[in-house]
């Protein structure tokens, strides 16, 4: 059977799951449609004519180099198709976004035939996604005189790519769809279990909240065909938990424009709604697609006649709603007004959502085109010799005289590009950024590939100090989605110069290493700006933002970022931690404390928490800066004292030593040179030439936190309130209860100690539990099943060398053996523990689950609604976060325990205790 008879019986196959054909991205399938072309009798000619115009990938796929070659024939004239004329042929080229066309067009452009050539060069002047090899063919061309070369140039350099787009519309008519109430979590638009299928964009796109939402808004859509649906959510935040470029995808596909008529199921322009706006990493992913984030503020704080807020019998505040955006409500956006009306009514301003970068973004299908055009037009002027002229907005440079910097905005204005020379940039400025390191995950790494193709990015930008592709997410189960996908992207990213969990040749064991975890031992430099596929790139060196699959692909491809310098709330410490508490129970205290203090208002939101962490290591102090990604900050920077990052420099050394001696360096001795790297940060560090970073003490902030951890009496438990009647006070994480809540009466179904919060100290608090409760009791049984799973290979063999692995093997029934990995998720457990693999397990939802309605308590990062644990008939299901000995005590004894049984359990066990630094972590300004 030949490969095309294949596809036909794959178009079949869909077909009975309401799908259309596959775009096709090889080269072999796509050269085979080009015969059956060619040959005018074939049965099969129409289809195939079909499927090469209007279902081909664009980019640097395979096929599309096939395509580009076919129709570089046909424009030429040495092959005739009836139904594609060369003005056809140049066409369908101007939508393949770079790569081969673009090596066709110049090829065209700078050949012998004028004709041709100047049709070429028009098409060239539409596009945007040149690199180094096509300038280079450009300025070679120029320089010997060529004029063709010269007009391509002047056209780039007075940037027509983008002034002869249309411009925005005036006025954008909407219906709202409420997606649901309270925080909408990424999973609810693209579940994490559903992971295996993102690139696969029509088949993921039917996993989008349910079938009868997606029913609802295409009869909103036949309803009002002159309007966009604005998915929105009520008395919430949309898009919380990830970045999920593939939810965005989601809801382009169902409400927002298709990009190009011969590219399928890539849409743009969505636009989402929320009550408290959108999420910051997620708005950062609606901007990549060229779409409208909108903070509706629709519920407001009701006041009494002295404008103080009024509380429920609860303590929480009362909303009341300032105007209406129930399902089917017809609303106008104005972009030149910013504003939102109903009819005549203004109800909102809207300047955030269409600042002039935005207004951009909008005008040219979304954020990739403006960087690279950006460079593009740089590129042509300088090369011209002539000043390019203001297309673009100017990057806003905000700076005040006088005024100190905070930590983010220092690292900011050291890896500013393209700024005023010497201007010194606070909050609120618009900058591109130099990214030091890159991280990509496995279950998004499959689109960020993807992404890479289509702006025909063949090789890591030299700018990046160094980029991981992890395995993490997948590590769980070993079963034929995995097997299908992680090999081949491995490959990819090998290929293109990553540092890679796995080796496409096999010559060194797979590591599945939590992503977060290894980004934090390659960064070792606190100046660094980290990009990564997943909400919790928060490094505790360095500042490091999570983004989207195409942002990362955006980092690797340019080595820059573009967003504006974010305020900054200072979190401060004071008092001394109880013997009986850990580190985490500090965590979840400051945002309860920090909501205490500022009235019910989360001042992390959209903000950078720099946390003056002091004496904690690198490991200790990540449990703080993962949990950000929950307060929806937009990111965190540890303040260290300089023997404590001195030190955490050395434990990251230690660690891509290992990388290096397992054999994981590349060509370009990455590893390696991040190992330098950190010697001379040492070396600065200790001689003084260069202190560890510190904000100036006349910094200004939004807002500061002080937690005193002397009335933290308790551990500390992050509720998902899934009974709360207020359906919007549900799944956040902002319900943070004391132990004594809850009577020591709760059933636990399930404990889970793993997943990126977890560090070695909290797998010997296991080891150290257990071997106290069998002393105390004569054995240890569990009343419930506990999961295990390290976030690293390097902490099970440093355990194994301690002696703490040996307990932990005598009390399991379970352990992982990477040479016979699990084909299966486990749907059933016992009560017993489990020793998983090393990865993310229960908290990324997409493999391994506890069974439906169960009572999850954990030490992960995630308690949204189906992401551990999913609703059965009987209950709903819940994960309820916790610290490590909480959670191991409870499996034990099946509930959350009293506080007198957790202070007997815990007895002489070296908690992650914490002791805030006595020196203020200062540096006098000199600005």
């Amino acid at each position: 059977m030949n490969i095309y008879k294949d596809y036909i019986k794959e178009i079949e196959e869909r077909k009975t799951q309401g799908l259309h054909p596959k775009p096709i991205d090889g080269a072999e399938l796509l050269s085979e449609i080009i015969s059956q072309i060619k040959d005018s009798g074939n049965a099969d000619r129409s289809d195939s004519l079909k499927f090469f115009i209007y279902n081909t990938l664009p980019g640097t796929t395979s096929a599309a180099g096939v395509k580009a070659k076919f129709l570089k024939e046909i424009i030429l004239g040495e092959f005739v198709v009836e139904e594609i004329s060369p003005a056809y042929a140049f066409e369908l080229l101007s939508h393949m976004k770079g790569g081969p066309s673009i090596e066709v067009l110049l090829d065209l452009a700078l050949g012998n035939d004028p004709a041709i050539a100047q049709e070429a060069a028009n098409v060239l002047k539409t596009q945007v996604f040149l690199y180094q090899a096509d300038t280079n063919r450009l300025k070679e061309a120029f320089e010997s005189g060529n004029a063709i070369a010269k007009e391509i140039l002047e056209s780039y350099a007075k940037a027509e790519f983008f002034t002869k787009l249309p411009e925005v519309a005036e006025e954008i008519k909407v219906v709202t769809f409420i997606a649901g109430e309270g925080d909408i979590s990424t999973d609810l638009l693209s579940p994490g279990n559903q992971a295996h299928s993102r690139s696969d964009r029509e088949l993921h796109g039917k996993c989008m909240i349910t079938p009868q939402a997606q029913e609802e808004i295409k009869a909103l859509q036949a309803q009002h065909p002159d309007a966009s649906v604005m998915l929105i959510a009520e008395k919430g935040t949309m898009g919380v938990g990830s970045s999920r470029m593939s939810g965005v995808n989601n809801v382009a596909l169902w409400t927002g424009k298709q990009a190009s008529p011969y590219v399928p199921f890539v849409n743009i322009a969505p636009i989402v709604g929320g009550t408290n706006g959108i999420s910051p990493i997620f708005l950062t992913t609606v901007d990549v697609t060229g779409g409208i984030g909108v903070d509706l503020k629709n519920w407001v704080k009701k006041v009494d006649e002295n404008g103080n807020p009024i509380r429920n019998e609860n303590g929480d505040i009362v909303l009341e709603e300032a105007y209406s955006v129930a399902t089917g409500t017809v609303l106008t956006i104005n972009t030149k007004e910013k504003k939102l009306y109903n009819g005549d009514k203004e109800l909102i301003d809207l300047t955030k959502s269409f600042t002039p970068q935005k207004m951009e973004f909008i005008k040219a299908g979304g954020s990739y085109a403006i960087v690279f055009g950006k460079k593009l037009q740089t590129f042509a002027a300088q090369l011209l010799g002539v000043e390019a002229p203001v297309v673009f907005a100017p990057s806003k440079e905000i700076s005040h005289e006088g005024q100190g910097l905070t930590a983010v905005e220092k690292i900011f204005n050291r890896n500013a590009v393209g700024t005023t020379p010497g201007k010194v940039l606070h909050a609120g400025s618009d900058v591109r950024v130099q990214v030091n390191i890159v991280g990509s995950q496995d279950t998004t790494g499959l689109m960020t590939s993807q992404e890479l193709e289509s702006m025909a990015a063949t090789v890591i930008s030299p700018v990046v100090d160094g980029a991981y592709q992890s395995g993490c997410h997948t590590a769980s189960v070993w079963d034929k989605k995995a097997q299908a996908n992680i090999p081949k992207l491995m490959k990819f990213m090998n290929e293109f110069g990553l540092i890679t969990a796995r080796d496409p040749k096999g010559e060194y064991h797979a590591m599945t290493d939590v992503i977060h975890k290894v980004l934090n031992d390659i960064t070792v430099d606190e100046w660094a700006i980290i990009i990564g596929g997943d909400s919790h790139t928060r490094m505790s060196k360095g500042v490091a933002f999570g983004a989207d699959s195409g942002t990362v692909a955006l980092a690797l491809a340019t080595g820059e970022a573009s967003m504006p310098i974010p305020e900054s709330v200072k979190v401060t410490f004071k008092g001394n931690m109880k013997e009986h508490m850990d580190f985490r129970d500090v965590v979840h205290a400051t945002q309860a404390q920090m909501l205490k203090q500022f009235g019910g208002e989360n001042v992390f939101q959209g903000r950078i928490i720099e946390v003056h962490i002091g004496t904690l290591p690198a490991d200790q102090a990540f449990t703080f800066t993962d949990w950000t990604a929950e307060m929806k900050a937009k990111a965190s920077i540890n303040i260290s004292e300089d023997n404590t990052l001195i030190e955490s420099l050395e434990i990251a050394k230690g660690r891509i030593q290992i990388m290096i001696d397992k054999g994981m360096d590349n060509h370009n001795k990455v590893l390696q040179g991040l190992i330098d790297k950190a010697n001379k940060r040492i070396e600065e560090i200790r001689s003084g030439e260069k202190p560890g970073l510190t904000p100036d003490a006349n910094a200004k902030y939004y807002a500061e936190v002080v937690v005193d951890l002397d009335v933290i009496v308790e551990p500390m438990i992050a509720d998902p309130d899934v009974n709360n009647d207020d359906v919007s006070k549900r799944y956040t994480h902002d319900t943070i209860r004391d132990l004594s809540y809850y009577g020591g009466e709760k059933k636990v179904d399930l404990g889970f100690v793993g997943s990126c919060m977890v560090h070695k100290g909290d797998l010997k608090i296991v080891s150290q539990m257990l071997r106290n409760i069998e002393k105390q009791q004569g054995k240890v049984e569990f009343s419930a099943p506990l999961v295990v799973a390290a976030p690293t290979y390097n902490i099970i063999d440093e355990l194994k060398a301690e002696g703490d692995w040996e307990l932990l093997e005598k009390y399991s029934a379970f352990e992982f053996d990477d040479n016979a990995p699990k084909g299966e998720a486990r749907v059933e457990y016992k009560n017993v523990m489990y020793l998983e693999r090393p990865g993310c397990n229960l908290c990324m939802g997409n493999q391994e689950k506890a069974a439906k309605g169960d009572t999850v308590l954990a030490t992960s990062t995630r308690l949204f609604q189906g992401r551990v644990v999913e609703d059965s008939e009987r209950k709903k299901g819940e994960s309820l976060l916790a610290s490590t000995p909480v959670v191991v005590l409870s499996a034990i004894i099946g509930r959350i325990p009293s506080i007198d049984e957790y202070k007997a359990a815990v007895e002489g066990i070296d908690l992650t205790t914490f002791v805030p630094s006595i020196k203020e972590l200062t540096s006098t300004s000199a600005h």
